[in-house]
């Protein structure tokens, strides 16, 4: 006996993970310097050498009961007093360290606040193109799944078929911005846009309907771009944040929610945010990595590699005929398919050992998405690849 959602979800791996794991698969049989993998998302920078001072700090200099015990389940004090101070020097946004719970990265964030949401009959819209694991963790949660169709070709948010979308069950929306898989950054026009489209709808129908902002790529902007933290422009905003992609820690695991104090029902919200997490196994997150945070939650990610990287082949790909958005921000390509069959592209690169990842899963049928978070040398050698399939 079984779970029938849960087995499928067991035997059938995300395209982006099946992709490296073929990648993985023919590396060993044509050697890993010949295949050009642009399938995950796995940061190609090593942490800050003061991450890796505060670790070996820590070791040394702390008792060792009580750095590898027990935190309150919420989160240890200290590192939520440092989060909310970081938080509000950067944006006054008024955080207390009470609005803050520590997870063990994005992923659980959302599933509890996800969790928390689910009421007989709710709905979460995922604005296209979206992270694919969105899907199962809020139908896993016991929530309705419905996309709001992309705005093609900049990748801002169709408001009017977001609208359209939009019911009584509506309890909140998935934002996740800069955005992967396009790369996109929404503008404070864009997101200004939404909060009054929101708050229209939420007086309509009586009840709340929150922005579920995922933010692990908040700190990767180019150019000065400027990322909004959401919370100052709607209050009813839940921000889940994972510092794997900030501070180079994917394997680490380690994030938080923030509920903002003037959010509706901000601690009856905040407290089923909690349950949500007990129910799910819940204790607290590591305390090693907590502790890390406490002292490093300040630091931001050297972005001169990434924009290299992505200056290089947004420049190279457009010049041979590639189509996409402009990437302001995360390390993503999301790249319209020659000929409009992401998937039947996506298997002709194979063939060439290039690996990209189609974006039905995405919610966009027709393009796919690059990693660009990479080594430079794989870059160059993959661009007669990249040129032979568009002809």
């Amino acid at each position: 006996m079984y779970n029938d959602y849960a087995y499928l979800l067991g035997s059938k791996r995300s395209c982006i993970r099946e992709l490296f794991e073929y990648g993985c698969r023919r590396a060993a049989i044509v050697g890993r310097e010949n295949i050009y993998d642009y399938s995950l998302g796995n940061p190609s920078m090593p942490a800050p050498d003061a991450v890796t001072e505060t670790i070996r700090d820590l070791l040394q200099d702390t008792d060792p009961v009580a750095l590898h015990g027990y935190t309150s389940a919420v989160g240890d004090a200290a590192t939520r007093q440092a989060i909310a101070d970081d938080l509000n020097e950067r944006y006054a946004a008024g955080v207390r360290p009470e609005n803050l719970f520590i997870t063990g990265g994005a992923a659980p964030a959302l599933t509890a606040v996800f969790r928390a949401l689910s009421v007989t009959g709710a709905e979460v819209l995922a604005l296209a193109p979206f992270f694919p694991e969105y899907r199962p963790f809020a139908e896993a949660a016991g929530l309705g799944f419905k996309v709001v169709a992309p705005d093609v070709p900049h990748f801002q948010i169709k408001l009017d078929a977001l609208e359209a979308q939009l019911t009584e069950n509506t309890v909140a929306i998935i934002v996740n911005s800069p955005n992967n898989p396009s790369g996109v950054v929404y503008t404070r026009e864009t997101l200004t846009a939404l909060a009054a489209l929101l708050t229209k709808k939420a007086n309509e129908y009586g009840h709340p309907i929150y922005i579920v902002s995922d933010e692990p790529y908040r700190e990767l902007a180019y150019g000065g771009v400027e990322v909004p933290f959401i919370p100052t422009i709607y209050a009813d905003t839940v921000v889940c944040y994972s510092y794997s992609k900030s501070l180079s820690l994917p394997g680490e695991r380690i994030g938080y929610i923030y509920v903002p104090e003037n959010a509706t029902d901000s601690k009856n919200l905040y407290l089923a945010i909690a349950g949500a997490a007990r129910a799910a196994g819940h204790v607290c997150a590591p305390s090693l990595w907590q502790k890390v945070i406490g002292r490093c939650t300040q630091l931001r990610p050297d972005l001169d590699a990434y924009d290299r990287n992505r200056t290089r082949l947004y420049n190279a790909l457009t010049e041979m005929g590639y189509e996409m958005a402009q990437p302001d921000g995360a390390f993503y390509l999301f790249i319209k398919a020659p000929g409009g069959d992401a998937n039947a592209f996506s298997e002709r690169a194979k063939a060439l050992d290039l690996l990209v990842v189609p974006g039905d899963d995405f919610g966009c049928p027709g393009y796919f998405r690059i990693c660009y978070c990479v080594r430079p040398e794989m870059i160059e050698k993959s661009l007669p690849a990249f040129k032979a399939l568009i002809g």
